[in-house]
C-alpha cells in the first residue's frame, strides 16, 4: 500500500473491546474498513454506529482491508489470525496470543512465514511511566535489574460470571490468562525478556464458584457460579536462566486492597510503578557528602495506551516493517509461562522450561 494512504483496518470480534479499538482507529485517522462477527446483533450495532460494512464470513472482509485487529474470545484467535496472515494482512492480536500453548504455537508458525506484520496487544508497555522507566534502564541507571515483584490484584473484579471469560473451554483459564498475562509481560519486559527456566505456582478458585460472592460492581452481567470453572487468583515464582526472578500475585478477587504495583529492583537503583495510578518512583542511595537514600517521584503526561499501541501498529502497516515491539515471539514466551503456571499448580511441583524452545516448530495440531 501507499505509505501516504491511511490504511484500511477491519475489526474481528465486535463486542465491547472491538468498539474500543474502533473508536481509537477513527481518532487516529485510519480507515475503518469493516467489522466481522458471527452474531447478527453485534454486526448490526457495529454497522449502525460506525457506518461501515459488516461481515459474517472472514474471506469477504479480508479482501476489503489492509489489516485487522482481532478482539474475539481467546479460543478463536487462531482461526482468524492464521487466516488473516495467510491472506497477506497485517494483524494486531489482542492478548493473550491464544487460549492454549498449542494454539499459540500455531499462530507463531503462521506469523513466522507471513508477509504481514503481526503484533500482540500488550498495551501496558505504552504507558508513559513505563517508557520513562525503560529509558532510564537503557541508560544504565538501575545497574543490573535482577528481580520484579508484580501485582495485579483486584479486591472484587471477576468479569461477568457466566460469560466466556469464566469458561476454561473458551478463555483457556481465568485470572492468570486474563490479567496475569499483562503482569507477566510487563515483568519480562522490565527484565529485557530473558529466557524463563522454571515456574512454581499455585492457582486458586475461592470466590467465583460461590453463591454468596459479594461484589459492589462487575464488568458484564452476573449469572451466578454455574459454569465457573477457572482460577480467580494465583501466586507464582518465575526463575530465569541468568538468575533474574519474578514474584507474581494475580487475583480477580481477594480479601485485600486492590494492588497494581510493580517493583523493579536493580543493583544501583529500583523503581515502583503503579499501573493503576501511573505513579512512578525511583529509589537510590549514595555516599557523596555522607550516606544517604533518595526517593524521586516522576511526573509524566497521561496517555491512552491502546491508542499509542495502535499508532505503532498503523505505522508498521504503512511501512510493512515490524517495529520490534510486542512481537509474536514475546507473546509465545508469555503463553509458555501461563501454561507452566497452570501445569505447576496441577502437578504440585515446579515446572522446568529450560529445554523447551520458544520456536513454533513441531507444534501439535490438537489442543
Amino acid at each position: 500500500m501507499n505509505a501516504d494512504t491511511p490504511p484500511s483496518v477491519g475489526i474481528v470480534g465486535l463486542g465491547n473491546i472491538g468498539h474500543y479499538h474502533a473508536d481509537r482507529l477513527v481518532e487516529l485517522g485510519a480507515t475503518l474498513g469493516g467489522g466481522l462477527d458471527i452474531q447478527p446483533d453485534a454486526r448490526s450495532r457495529f454497522g449502525d454506529k460506525y457506518g461501515v460494512d459488516t461481515y459474517e464470513e472472514k474471506e469477504a472482509m479480508f479482501e476489503a482491508v489492509d489489516a485487522v485487529i482481532i478482539t474475539t474470545p481467546n479460543r478463536f484467535h487462531e482461526e482468524y489470525a492464521v487466516a488473516a496472515l495467510d491472506a497477506g494482512l497485517h494483524v494486531l492480536l489482542e492478548k493473550p496470543l491464544a487460549h492454549s500453548l498449542e494454539s499459540a504455537e500455531r499462530i507463531a508458525a503462521a506469523a513466522k512465514d507471513a508477509d504481514g506484520v503481526c503484533m500482540v496487544g500488550f498495551n501496558n508497555r505504552f504507558g508513559n511511566p513505563v517508557r520513562v522507566l525503560k529509558n532510564y534502564q537503557a541508560e544504565g541507571r538501575f545497574g543490573d535489574v535482577h528481580h520484579v515483584e508484580a501485582n495485579y490484584v483486584r479486591r472484587r473484579g471477576i468479569p461477568g460470571r457466566g460469560s466466556w471469560f469464566t469458561s476454561e473451554d473458551v478463555a483457556g483459564g481465568g485470572s492468570v490468562i486474563d490479567i496475569g498475562v499483562h503482569a507477566i509481560d510487563l515483568s519480562l519486559y522490565f527484565l529485557d525478556y530473558p529466557e524463563v527456566e522454571e515456574v512454581s505456582a499455585i492457582t486458586r478458585s475461592d470466590f467465583g464458584n460461590r453463591d454468596d460472592y459479594a461484589y459492589v460492581e462487575m464488568w458484564g452481567d452476573d449469572v451466578g457460579p454455574e459454569g465457573f470453572d477457572v482460577d480467580d487468583s494465583a501466586s507464582a515464582f518465575i526463575r530465569c536462566a541468568d538468575g533474574q526472578t519474578i514474584s507474581l500475585e494475580v487475583a480477580w478477587a481477594a480479601n485485600r486492597p486492590t494492588n497494581d504495583e510493580f517493583y523493579v529492583l536493580g543493583t544501583d537503583a529500583g523503581a515502583l510503578f503503579d499501573r493503576a495510578s501511573h505513579d512512578l518512583t525511583f529509589f537510590e542511595s549514595g555516599v557523596g557528602g555522607g550516606n544517604h537514600l533518595t526517593d524521586t517521584d516522576v511526573e509524566t503526561q497521561a496517555n491512552d495506551t491502546h491508542k499509542s499501541e495502535q499508532k505503532l501498529f498503523l505505522d508498521a502497516v504503512r511501512t510493512g516493517e515490524h517495529p520490534g515491539l510486542n512481537t509474536v515471539e514475546e507473546g509465545l514466551q508469555v503463553q509458555r509461562v501461563i501454561d507452566a503456571i497452570y501445569r505447576s499448580s496441577e502437578e504440585g511441583n515446579a515446572v522446568s522450561l529450560a529445554n523447551v524452545s520458544v520456536e513454533a516448530a513441531g507444534a501439535s495440531s490438537d489442543d
